[in-house]
């Protein structure tokens, strides 16, 4: 397997997809290597030639940082720190977000700008490769100072000290470094703060997000073309020289997927001179525009996380070339927390319209039963999946919220401003599960549609959707619980396979 290098270039989301995806075992560059020891060296320099107080490695914490703390002690302060702050509450984290705050933690650390030594990053590393990830409560952040309580039980791990998750048991961390044959860390001056102090537990769930976006921004556009193609709908819209007129790039991508999507369509060529209606409806029409705004939403959103994903966010900042130490706020999760802020959004109105079109499906229009289903009376149909997506889209629309608004001091009152970026991820993901949902509704409504309109069909790229998921839900031919088709397609969503299967056929932007 190819080894995932820990060096100074700047990662992408490729590259993070390729790390949760594939597991590839990390590995050191000797230039990051050299960054560590030049930085660690710059440090010990520093405190063996000067008495000046320098935060949070020869003084207190916080409100505390005017407490000077003896020589004899600064390893003890260090390990204080992350036993006093390992403060976590709540369900833990899921494995595949600790995994990439242990690889973004190694990025900030490889950049030498840390002070921390070499035994730790190879420490976290090794961890890393034998899969031993720290229990993390997801509860406690605030996203300042960093993710203080969440990366304070990561750091308990690296002493010995707390839960793993290791082999499916969660042992104490001693047992399962031995069964390694690794060995606790014993902290030295900064190494606890520099372990506590940054934004990768944040960072890791925008990261998260970011993948499992970047493949539901296709599957709506899918799951639209194929609901489309089930209302009788016009692709004219879409058309390119429409949407050269605006200057939206996400608006253009959706209108040339829905385009490629249904290229082809059977039932397109049925009523392409038909006047059943003038214009379609929004949720069908506005595709492009609303679709696309989300895109350029969640594109932007993207950006910033991977942007501090490549960041150094420790605090206090060691520069050995000049030998100074400055204290900064790097550890501020603003840009996270805005940018998941900004995603969730983008995320509630793709099932908000989602919803909108699951809706228009069960009208009875357009030569369709009501609710899909024959003989409807006698049979309910999908009647409940409107009702479904309706319960979710509005639980995003509160998710929505953005948290970073919601500042509130703490430190008593050093820490006057925090971004509640960690609670911006979490909530986050609460909205991509949601959307993944309505999108498996809408999937498996469109499909049925599709059903009725016997001896046509969708695009090929189009088709090559319906296809996978007649594979393994049925047709709707009367009542039955419907609860395993809808997990079935939401699986699906979420594995990526829907996106795979029209891809076999046409690329989508």
């Amino acid at each position: 397997m190819d080894e995932f290098p820990i060096d100074t270039t700047d990662y992408s989301l490729s590259d993070f997809k390729r790390f949760v995806k594939q597991h590839p075992p990390v590995v050191l560059t000797g230039e990051a290597r050299g960054r560590l020891a030049r930085s660690r060296a710059a440090l010990e320099t520093i405190l063996q030639e000067s008495s000046e107080p320098i935060y949070g490695i020869n003084t207190g914490f916080g409100k505390l940082s005017q407490v000077r703390i003896e020589p004899d002690h600064l390893a003890r302060l260090q390990l204080n720190l992350i036993r006093s702050h390992a403060v976590g509450v709540g369900p833990p984290l899921e494995l595949e977000v600790v995994r990439l705050t242990m690889l973004l933690k190694l990025i900030c650390f490889s950049q030498g700008h840390s002070g921390v030594r070499l035994i730790m990053a190879e420490l976290l590393v090794a961890c890393l490769n034998h899969d031993i990830l720290a229990c993390i409560p997801s509860q406690g952040s605030v996203g300042a100072s960093g993710d203080l309580a969440p990366l304070a039980h990561l750091a308990l791990a690296l002493v010995g000290e707390g839960q793993v998750d290791f082999k499916g048991r969660q042992p104490l961390a001693v047992e399962a470094l031995a069964a390694c044959g690794l060995k606790p860390l014993e902290l030295q001056a900064k190494e606890g703060l520099a372990m506590i102090n940054g934004t990768q537990v944040s960072t890791a769930l925008g990261l998260q997000a970011a993948l499992r976006l970047d493949n539901l921004i296709k599957v709506a556009d899918i799951v639209g073309a194929l609901t489309l193609d089930g209302l009788l709908g016009t692709p004219a819209p879409f058309t390119p020289q429409v949407h050269a007129l605006k200057r939206h790039a996400g608006q253009k991508d959706c209108a040339a997927n829905l385009r490629t999507l249904l290229e082809g369509s059977t039932i397109r060529e049925s009523h392409r001179h038909s006047s059943h209606r003038v214009q379609d409806i929004y949720s069908l029409r506005c595709m492009p525009q609303i679709h696309g705004a989300c895109r350029d939403t969640i594109g932007f959103a993207t950006s910033q996380v991977v942007n501090e994903a490549n960041s150094v966010s420790d605090n206090p900042l060691i520069f050995p070339d000049s030998g100074e130490v400055v204290s900064a706020g790097h550890f501020h999760g603003e840009a996270v927390a805005m940018a998941c802020d900004m995603a969730a959004i983008a995320a509630a109105e793709l099932g908000n319209i989602s919803e909108r079109r699951i809706f228009a499906l069960m009208g009875g229009s357009y030569g369709l039963p009501p609710f899909l289903v024959s003989k409807a009376g006698l049979n309910s149909g999908l009647m409940m999946f409107q009702v479904t997506a309706a319960a979710l889209a509005s639980e995003n629309k509160t998710l929505a919220h953005p948290a970073c608004v919601d500042s509130i001091p703490t430190g008593a009152d050093q820490e006057d401003h925090v971004p509640m970026a960690t609670w911006a991820g979490r909530k986050l993901a609460s909205v991509i599960s949601n959307l993944e949902q309505i999108l498996a509704l809408e999937y498996l409504a469109a499909c049925q549609a599709l059903d009725f309109r016997e001896g046509l069909h969708s695009g090929p790229a189009a088709l090559g959707a319906f296809r996978l998921l007649r594979e393994q839900v049925d047709f709707l031919e009367e009542d039955r619980p419907m609860a395993g088709d809808i997990q079935g397609a939401a699986e699906l969503i979420g594995s990526g396979a829907v996106v795979a299967a029209v891809e076999k056929v046409a690329a989508l932007k």
